[in-house]
């Protein structure tokens, strides 16, 4: 198991849900949830830079069947821009098949829940984003972990 704080972005449309793990490696938690749009790259690679992360994964968004339609080939395209601006930090794209449902359902029944549905819309996704992310970076870390190997594959920076 490799050391060291690892990032998740999971890219939506107009927001882009952010989290972190423990420097171990072990546990991930949410971050923020950044605008999609001018100046989200710099804002994540303030946040790899601030957390002193060692890689990034981007939720690669397949459909249940695998294939990749246009919301992964915008995902692929953002990682591969973040990609050229975090180099030499590598970028990882990693499947996140249902981390949204899984993340509404979590939010909706876990303690609290009341409150939590009481959210207003902008405010409510954004905590489902940030929680998004947390589920698709401790996937990423269970996998890593169980499998002896870093999850995904590589996002290759263009030269």
């Amino acid at each position: 198991m490799r050391n060291g704080v690892r990032l998740a972005v999971d890219p939506g449309d107009a927001r882009i849900g952010v989290a972190a793990s423990d420097p171990g490696g072990m546990l991930a938690s949410p971050v923020e949830t950044v605008r999609r749009g001018p100046g989200d790259l710099d804002r994540i690679a303030a946040l790899v830079v601030e957390r002193e992360a060692r890689e990034v994964v981007v939720g690669l968004p397949a459909s249940l069947s695998g294939a990749e339609g246009a919301a992964a080939r915008s995902a692929r395209a953002f990682a591969k821009a973040l990609a050229a601006k975090l180099d030499p930090v590598p970028v990882r794209m990693v499947d996140e098949r249902l981390t949204t449902v899984t993340a509404q359902q979590q939010l909706v029944s876990g303690p609290g829940h009341a409150k939590r549905g009481a959210r207003a819309g902008r405010a409510r996704r954004a905590v489902i984003d940030q929680a998004a992310a947390v589920v698709l970076l401790q996937s990423a870390l269970d996998t890593e972990r169980t499998a002896g190997r870093p999850p995904g594959e590589i996002v290759e920076v263009g030269r």
